[in-house]
């Protein structure tokens, strides 16, 4: 098996986590390749144009031309270290979810913690004055907003969940979420300020929805019936196997039905010659089940 068709099977038969992290690595492996081929044709434009198609933009004039990057932004990353960090959070916190939370929640989490990650970003760029000089220039990508939703949920599910960290030790999931929401959220504010906002609006509605969850109310179903309707669509159909039954023509079934008559006829005959216990077990069910067919 090579190694293209290894990664399908993983996709294929790995949990919703997997899936994530492969379509995280997908996406930058894409424009990596882009950007090479934008370097050697000396052209950057190619690369440029290509990260702004998955890129979630501040400006509504902008975003109203791209409103799938609404959901392309929170899988796409530019330099190395910055998916790497994504992906391993996703993974840690992501493996612990699903010790206690099913796939399509965290699918749910990740994609509507990234869309209100993105509004908040948005919104934020077009109503405070610090940001109206850069509202037309400034996008927003990564995965930051969807970890943190994933972080903060399951950190409010389990708060008590105990992680043994190196050198620190045995630590608390709620105490370890606050401490990552704060470093990566709130300190340094006005470096990457759009990037922290998004990870605010992640964190507020990963909280949110468990807390809607442990009142018995699931807001992710409708991003799942969305999906199911989409992969049902593009899934391949099987092919109907189509089979001919051959059937017999007025003759053959005239000559079957005369035949089987004659069969009868004997049977009756050697009844009224040496009565019914004379006929052979054979020929008492083929009796019986003419006569059923008559009644």
């Amino acid at each position: 098996m090579g190694i293209w068709d290894e990664i399908k099977l993983t996709f294929r038969n790995g949990s919703n986590l997997t899936r994530l992290i492969y379509i995280n690595i997908a996406v930058f492996v894409l424009l990596t390749i882009v950007a090479v081929i934008g370097f050697l044709l000396n052209d950057t434009f190619i690369s440029g144009k290509a990260l702004d198609l998955f890129s979630v933009p501040a400006s509504f004039n902008a975003l109203i031309l791209r409103p799938w990057t609404l959901i392309t932004y929170m899988f796409t990353h530019k330099d190395i270290w910055h998916i790497l960090f994504n992906m391993l959070w996703l993974y840690w916190f992501g493996r612990i979810f699903l010790e206690y939370l099913d796939g399509r929640k965290l699918v749910a989490v990740y994609l509507l913690g990234g869309i209100c990650g993105a509004l908040v970003y948005i919104l934020s760029f077009n109503i405070f004055p610090v940001f109206t000089g850069i509202v037309a220039d400034s996008v927003a990508i990564g995965a930051s907003a969807s970890v943190m939703a994933v972080v903060i949920a399951i950190a409010a599910y389990v708060p008590d969940y105990t992680i043994n960290l190196l050198l620190l030790g045995r630590i608390k999931i709620k105490y370890m979420a606050l401490g990552i929401f704060i470093l990566t959220s709130i300190l340094d504010f006005s470096v990457n300020s759009g990037g922290k906002l998004a990870h605010i609006g992640g964190a507020f509605f990963g909280y949110f929805y468990i807390m809607n969850l442990k009142h018995g109310h699931d807001i992710g179903k409708g991003i799942n019936r969305i999906i199911d309707f989409f992969a049902t669509l593009f899934k391949p159909r099987k092919k109907l196997r189509v089979t001919h039954k051959k059937v017999a023509d007025e003759f053959e079934y005239n000559k079957i039905k005369a035949e089987h008559q004659k069969r009868i006829n004997r049977i009756l005959d050697k009844i009224s010659k040496g009565g019914y216990d004379s006929l052979t077990r054979e020929e008492k069910e083929t009796l019986f089940k003419e006569s059923q067919k008559k009644n």
